[in-house]
């Protein structure tokens, strides 16, 4: 692996084990855990420099989803805010806050003042949703969600603004002359937008400040970078724009166990020389997750990569020449 890099930096974050419990990642330690365990965690990425800590959304998941999905979802505004108070200064992200469950005047109301008690550190991750129960159960609705998350961004974007009596008319939802206080910390919540699809990456090109990919592999995630480039260019939008990625599994150092071989592992040199393809393809920041066999190892993972392996994020240049690659 011959030859130099530019220089890049990139930021660090990670969606919080034990909140959600999917089988597609949670390991098997999280079913006994709780909030002793999530708040060590939440601890240990504040000390190890990660941009943020991430709450998924669920609300209730249907039997037919139970067994691959499981049924463990914490709120995300409950767990957020219960982290905010045993942590100093990590972001707070919703990824991603299913808006279109709830009136914005609920969500503004909610993250407002999550914003507010944890001093400015909210960042409101949205998405469209995926669950059709969910939606018919809470009486949402489901067919046209796309359509009722851009106008909820709309609408969001006025009730979490410096307005006390903000001011949105839409086709899906209409108010005026309703104050709402507190008001959040900061002038202007960050406001990124997940998905995928051709809709979800057109959206957060347009409508948002970032956007939160849901598991597109490196190979993919140019060409919806480049089409985000282009549609914004194509809109005159020149603003600050924060693209993500969410990497491969990772395990700092070599494992004494099987970790699975899309996982990322080896000495911190390499991981650091394999995720700066990211910065490479125009990633500003990548979440992370750490393979584990219990809590102490994860809060282990977690403090091996601040130490070990962030800092050469953002020293990439002196890398050249490793003679060792990571493995999987």
């Amino acid at each position: 692996m011959g030859g130099r890099r530019q220089a890049v930096t990139l930021a660090y974050g990670i969606q919080l084990p034990v909140q959600s419990q999917s089988t597609l990642y949670a390991e098997s330690w999280e079913a006994a855990a709780g909030p002793e365990e999530l708040v060590e965690l939440a601890r240990a990425a504040d000390r190890a420099g990660f941009a943020y800590v991430a709450v998924c959304d669920h609300v209730a998941i249907p039997r037919r989803l139970a067994d691959a999905m499981s049924t463990v979802w914490y709120d995300p505004v409950a767990t957020l805010g219960y982290l905010a108070g045993v942590t100093e200064r990590v972001r707070l992200l919703s990824h991603v806050a299913v808006v279109g469950l709830r009136h914005p005047l609920i969500t503004a109301k909610q993250y407002a003042t999550l914003d507010h008690l944890s001093g400015g550190r909210l960042i409101l991750g949205v998405g469209a949703g995926h669950v059709r129960e969910e939606f018919e159960a809470l009486g949402a609705d489901f067919e046209r969600r796309g359509a009722v998350l851009d106008e909820c961004v709309d609408a969001l974007r006025a009730a979490l603004g410096p307005e006390e009596f903000p001011e949105h008319h839409g086709k899906f939802h209409d108010f005026e002359g309703l104050g709402q206080r507190p008001r959040p910390a900061q002038p202007l919540v960050p406001l990124w937008v997940g998905g995928s699809s051709p809709a979800a990456v057109r959206r957060a090109a347009l409508k948002g400040d970032g956007w939160l990919p849901q598991g597109d592999p490196r190979d993919r995630l140019p060409a919806q970078i480049a089409r985000i480039t282009r549609l914004r260019a194509e809109a005159g939008l020149d603003g600050p724009f924060v693209v993500g990625a969410i990497t491969e599994p990772l395990y700092v150092g070599r494992p004494a166990w099987d970790v699975g071989r899309r996982t990322l592992s080896g000495p911190p040199a390499a991981l650091a020389e394999s995720l700066s393809a990211y910065g490479a393809m125009g990633v500003h920041q990548i979440q992370v997750r750490f393979r584990s066999r219990s809590p102490a190892e994860a809060v282990d993972q977690i403090a091996a990569f601040g130490t070990e392996v962030a800092p050469l994020l953002h020293d990439l240049h002196d890398l050249h020449d490793l003679s060792e690659q990571p493995s999987g």
